[in-house]
């Protein structure tokens, strides 16, 4: 999936290193990511550090996160979440034993110089589960269209957030 956001990689890269649960949101439909809790509607210099192997908390009781697991400033950053089904919580490949049944995932943000100053940001997601079985109608089902309306969401709220915009609600939308 991809858009073209009216800002030079430069302005956007910001608002994409202080996604998180517990920073600044995932700009996306608050009322799911996290529970009405609105999103960032401004940069914070708190929230601009990120390293490769970074925690990145996905829910509100820290049990699922995204790990940091590429970081070219201003150019890629790629997520990868790794998580067992019937917890509900992540895990670490190669430290934890690997759940019966689990979903791994990367969630990747490329952003590219566009004609006129803005910038083409290009998301890829790329997952697979076990067991396969299990975890192929569900994705098919459920994970990959509620991943294009959340996906479609987070560029309009960053279009926004980068053009200087404030957030406003839509009626009805998150509540």
């Amino acid at each position: 999936m991809a858009t073209t956001l009216p800002a030079p990689p430069g302005k956007v890269w910001p608002w994409l290193v202080q996604m998180g649960y517990d920073r600044a949101g995932w700009y996306s439909w608050d009322r799911l990511d996290r529970y009405g809790i609105p999103s960032a509607d401004r940069v914070v210099p708190e929230w601009q550090d990120l390293t490769a192997g970074q925690r990145l908390t996905a829910t509100a009781d820290g049990r699922s996160w995204f790990t940091v697991a590429l970081l070219e400033p201003h150019r890629t950053l790629v997520l990868r979440s790794d998580l067992g089904l019937a917890s509900g919580r992540s895990f670490v490949p190669g430290r934890d034993p690997l759940p019966r049944a689990y979903m791994t995932g990367i969630w990747g943000f490329h952003l590219r110089p566009a004609p006129g100053g803005g910038t083409r940001l290009v998301v890829r997601t790329r997952g697979r589960g076990r067991p396969r079985w299990l975890t192929r109608p569900f994705d098919v089902l459920l994970g990959e269209p509620a991943h294009a309306v959340m996906q479609i969401r987070q560029f309009h709220n960053l279009r926004g957030r980068v053009a200087g915009e404030a957030p406003r609600e839509t009626p009805d939308a998150d509540r």
